[in-house]
């Protein structure tokens, strides 16, 4: 899971601005210990095998991205959790493109 995404206050960052959020739980172990820091950019491109914030139910949640004949998934890392198929692009809110807490252990997606 994900912390909620809070959306834009009135003069502040633009909802297509990078952000961070905190990943929590087990479930894209062992790429993504809980809390993990994440940087997600909503405007980057995304492509089968990307790690993503995709957003199910109306919570948002970080999984890797499958596309498999036309049809988006968004699956954990971690076999203890299932897969989630999901309408489409629409539902990715952005791609992680960075994790970590300090400038030595940061790692980059792009």
């Amino acid at each position: 899971m994900i912390k909620s995404k809070i959306p834009p206050i009135e003069g502040s960052c633009s909802a297509k601005e990078m952000f961070a959020l905190l990943a929590l739980g087990d479930s894209m172990l062992p790429e993504f210990k809980d809390n993990t820091l994440l940087v997600i950019d909503p405007e980057a491109p995304v492509k089968d095998g990307s790690f993503v914030i995709g957003k199910v139910n109306d919570e948002y949640i970080l999984r890797q991205l499958r596309i498999i004949d036309d049809k988006f998934f968004l699956s954990p890392l971690n076999d203890l959790y299932e897969t989630i198929q999901v309408g489409g692009i629409d539902d990715i809110i952005g791609l992680v493109v960075q994790q970590g807490s300090r400038k030595r252990n940061m790692k980059k997606y792009r």
